[in-house]
């Protein structure tokens, strides 16, 4: 669970900041999260106009990527408010942000170290 120092805690609740999460990943088997989990991997992502991620792809995971608000690009073709994009292990995609664009990433499972940088875009996948 999240570091105490980081979260109000009143009578029935417990309030957390986003902030206080590595890169926006509250659930996995990572330090700081909301829960430790090795079955899945969580987070909410916020990206002003202009973020991009290079492309890279997961040996082991299966990644859903959901546009919660927002416009991206990823592997070319335009997703908006309201997709989800399921990109499967081994198949490489990119990460625009058109504008102002709040993700909710799913990962599954919860792998350590399973985030590999492409070299070139040869593994990319056109309907990613």
């Amino acid at each position: 669970m999240a570091d105490s120092a980081s979260c109000e805690m009143s009578t029935n609740v417990t309030k957390h900041r986003l902030r206080d999460f590595v890169g926006g990943w509250l659930v996995g088997h990572f330090q700081p999260a909301l829960i430790a989990n090795n079955d899945v991997e969580v987070a909410v992502k916020l990206y002003r106009a202009g973020d991009h991620e290079k492309s890279h792809y997961h040996a082991v995971a299966t990644e859903f990527t959901v546009i919660a608000s927002g416009r991206v690009r990823m592997n070319d073709r335009e997703y908006v408010s309201g997709d989800i994009i399921q990109i499967d292990p081994g198949q490489s995609t990119d990460f625009e942000a058109l504008e102002a664009t709040t993700t909710v990433v799913i990962k599954t499972p919860s792998v350590p170290d399973d985030k590999f940088i492409d070299a070139d875009d040869s593994r990319r996948s056109p309907d990613a």
